[in-house]
């Protein structure tokens, strides 16, 4: 194989020249690229039609159709593929006309076959350069949130960052378990950065937020008039994602009906779009989420056995926020930021709490009481489920971290005494402003 096949093209050559096409064929099979010829213009566009082909490789003088003609039938069939124009008559203006159509080259025989395969990989380039442009367009479309940082100490969650960091640079599909809120979509994320197809944008799609009659258009794409509203062709995810990671959030929700397309994507990354009978190939991986028990929608039928298991081959068992310790306090810290003081009331009562909603109840929770608060969020600034465990959780405050909030209150009030009440001055001595001390001496009961 040359060096320059390393990446396997999908041609189709169309020339009525039988010696001239099978030698090409032998010269671009030996190198390891998929081949389809025909001899006459509408069985290329036929062909077309059916299959989705990186170039397309015609010959300008064919009989049926011109060779402009051609060029804009193949257009019309498959926008995406690049077009590459053979000829043993090249005149300077067929050549400007057909570049003006959006051919990609123009080669007049007889050539090298080296220079045709350089050719090609030249146009498979610019083939992607157009797709990676339509893929980042489609996702600036979809994709709103920003990106969060996964945040812990505790070893159950440190046992999932050890897991990522295995799994990521593979190319193998994964499942992702756990409780809702627990953070699914930030370990597809870190699996996804840390995998080769980082450097590109990672596509979602949540099953569950869609109405079942639009999830195969959103995953497959349609074409125009396929369906009611579909006033134009559209691509789907798979497409979309192509290249990169593809995270489908609560898989559990796939229709029945829809699993054995995923399936077979899975399988072979053939795909086809809603009203075409064109195969596309895709190169997505597939992470998955769900926050039910995929074994028992197995038993009860109402997801494929076959699914799941291609589904399954790494998974990630994700904690909910109540087993991971201490983990809560590191979060409600990384929330706050620079924001207002926690008082240390609200802080037993958020310790002390269960969090059914996981990660995603503490980001409101902490949100809500930062526009409610001052400068101090007080248990008054936490929801009414929270204004009981503040007293009857005082005492299952951590022992160090009382012992910590005890001797700051003693160093305060030892170094106000020393100047006098000088708030100012004893500011200074703490490496704080002044308004942040009258805030740590409110938290801590000083009077001065």
């Amino acid at each position: 194989m040359t060096a320059m096949a390393k990446t396997a093209l999908d041609i189709l050559f169309v020339d009525d020249d039988s010696d001239f096409a099978a030698g090409c064929i032998r010269w671009f099979q030996k190198n390891g690229h998929r081949v389809t010829h025909t001899t006459r213009g509408q069985d290329g566009v036929a062909q077309c039609e059916k299959l989705d082909f990186d170039i397309a490789v015609l010959d300008w003088n064919l009989p049926g159709l011109s060779g402009l003609e051609l060029v804009q039938r193949i257009r019309d069939a498959a926008a995406e593929t690049e077009i590459i124009i053979l000829t043993g008559e090249g005149t300077i203006e067929n050549a400007v006309e057909s570049m003006r159509r959006g051919v990609f080259d123009f080669l007049s025989k007889p050539f090298p076959m080296a220079e045709l395969e350089r050719r090609c990989l030249g146009a498979l380039e610019r083939r992607k350069l157009r797709k990676e442009n339509t893929q980042l367009r489609e996702v600036i479309d979809r994709t709103k949130r920003p990106a969060t940082t996964m945040i812990g100490q505790s070893e159950p969650i440190q046992k999932v960052f050890r897991l990522i960091d295995r799994i990521a640079p593979t190319d193998k599909p994964v499942l992702i378990e756990g409780e809702s809120g627990t953070g699914k979509e930030l370990v597809a994320q870190a699996i996804h950065q840390g995998s080769p197809r980082g450097n590109r944008p990672m596509v979602t799609v949540n099953c569950a937020a869609l109405p079942e009659q639009l999830v195969e258009s959103e995953l497959f794409g349609h074409e125009q008039g396929s369906f009611t509203g579909a006033t134009a062709a559209k691509p789907g995810l798979f497409e979309v994602a192509d290249g990169s990671t593809l995270f489908i959030d609560e898989v559990g929700e796939l229709p029945l009906a829809l699993q054995p397309k995923l399936l077979r994507v899975l399988e072979d990354g053939s795909m086809r779009r809603i009203g075409s009978e064109k195969e596309r190939r895709v190169d997505v991986r597939i992470v998955a989420a769900t926050n039910r028990s995929l074994k028992e929608e197995v038993a009860e039928g109402r997801f494929r056995e076959d699914l799941y298991y291609r589904i399954n081959l790494l998974t990630v068992h994700l904690p909910p926020l109540r087993d991971r310790g201490d983990d809560v306090s590191v979060l409600i810290d990384h929330l706050l930021g620079n924001g207002p003081e926690l008082e240390a009331e609200a802080r037993t009562a958020l310790l002390a709490y269960d969090w059914p909603g996981n990660i995603r109840q503490l980001v409101n929770t902490i949100e809500r009481a930062k526009i409610l608060a001052d400068d101090l969020i007080t248990i008054e600034d936490l929801p009414d489920e929270f204004q009981s465990l503040g007293s009857v959780g005082s005492a299952e405050t951590p022992a160090n971290e009382g012992s910590l909030m005890t001797l700051q209150r003693e160093h305060i009030a030892e170094v106000l005494a020393r100047e006098n009440g000088n708030k100012s001055a004893a500011a200074r001595i703490l490496g704080v402003e002044r308004r942040k001390l009258y805030r740590m001496m409110k938290q801590h009961g000083i009077e001065v």
